[in-house]
């Protein structure tokens, strides 16, 4: 009997599976700019490296700051109406960056972008469609969707950067938001009635016990720093490969695609050892291999052998912790302070982006490429001091 209550229903497999289908519709447009868009955005009226940086990075300012609320929004005026306005939003964004030709525009349209900061008003739908039991399977086969949106966006971007550029891109993404609205209408099941699931959705209540617990304030922050790093890399090594290895933006997805894959291939073994008997041991690893990738890439910059080389340990280990750090905060958060927990690292997730983007822009355009990826080699150095204790 016990067994047969774990097993989703059909309407819990339809919210599941349509939620986590619009959950990468919005992130695969997201991750498919990051490793094309500085080399695309050097040709844009008043780009500067600094502005490069945060038109990278804005979108995550503003779905870090509007995330809660609308999130909190949606207890009140309804989960599908916050979504589709969340979506419009997110479609604007993409339409105003498709037909902008200076920075400035950019930025416009990737701060309106991360407006629509629709993230825990899904995971709160999901919430009100499922059981309690059923709830982590659903949570789980959204996180691997966003993983393999990840991995896809990745390997897609500069294969379409190829075919149709980066404006190209922004009007698929728009074109993807408006396949959600669609998605929203016709396939997500409206729930019968609201509620506030503490598991699932942030309260506010809770933020400063939240705030206060020190193994998810160390949590918090390393999300932070991993995506932080990620960004401020991505500022530096499209370029790199392009002066240092004579690999130009249109052939970069031959290096992506191989690396992508093996890394992907490469991350099982260790998610069962961390979940079975090295949880500790696993995680610091994956840092140190951060920090790796990043002294390698310095290192290697002028071979491509070498550069390959170190983007597999790069993306194996943040593939890595993007899988163990969302299962340490479940399991670190009390049960009643759970969605809270969620709702701050999320936040402090896309934060980081914003830092990672700003970071990188500022050091590129006062300093050299190999200096960015110095300070990441001495951030994930911190990071490691910070989590070991």
């Amino acid at each position: 009997m016990r067994k047969s209550t774990l097993k989703l229903t059909r309407t819990e497999k339809q919210a599941t599976y349509s939620l986590a289908t619009l959950f990468a519709f919005r992130m695969l447009g997201l991750f498919m700019i990051i490793p094309v868009f500085s080399l695309y955005a050097q040709q844009l009226k008043g780009a500067t490296p600094l502005l490069i940086g945060i038109a990278m990075g804005c979108y995550g300012l503003t779905q870090a700051l509007l995330q809660i609320p609308f999130g909190i929004g949606s207890d009140k005026l309804g989960r599908k109406p916050v979504i589709i306005v969340g979506l419009a939003l997110f479609a604007l964004g993409s339409v105003v960056a498709a037909l902008s030709h200076t920075i400035g525009g950019i930025i416009i349209g990737r701060s309106l972008q991360g407006a629509g900061a629709i993230g825990s008003v899904i995971i709160a739908l999901l919430a009100d469609l499922t059981r309690e039991e059923t709830r982590t399977k659903a949570m789980a086969i959204i996180g691997i969707t966003i993983g393999t949106a990840f991995s896809l966006g990745m390997i897609l971007g500069p294969i379409l950067n190829n075919l149709i550029q980066v404006s190209g891109i922004f009007w698929l993404t728009a074109l993807l938001a408006l396949l959600g609205l669609l998605l929203v209408y016709y396939a997500v099941p409206t729930p019968q009635k609201l509620v506030v699931h503490p598991d699932a959705e942030t309260v506010p209540a809770k933020f400063f016990s939240v705030l206060r617990n020190k193994k998810l304030l160390r949590l918090d922050i390393s999300i932070l720093l991993s995506h932080a790093i990620l960004t401020a890399t991505f500022i530096v090594l499209p370029i790199i490969l392009q002066n240092n290895t004579g690999l130009n933006e249109t052939h970069q997805w031959w290096l992506y695609l191989p690396v992508l894959l093996l890394a992907f291939l490469s991350m099982p073994p260790f998610i069962i050892l961390a979940e079975r008997k090295y949880p500790n041991g696993i995680f610091l690893l994956s840092i140190i291999g951060l920090g790796a990738a990043e002294l390698l890439f310095w290192y290697w910059q002028h071979s491509l052998i070498g550069m390959a080389v170190a983007l597999w340990l790069f993306f194996t280990s943040f593939t890595i912790l993007e899988a163990l750090l969302p299962s340490k905060v479940s399991k670190t958060a009390p049960p009643a302070s759970k969605g809270t927990a969620i709702g701050i690292y999320s936040s402090c997730q896309f934060f980081g982006i914003f830092l990672g983007g700003c970071l990188g822009g500022w050091l590129y355009g006062h300093f050299q490429a190999g200096t960015v990826l110095m300070v990441c080699a001495c951030l994930t150095a911190l990071w490691l001091v910070l989590t070991y204790r």
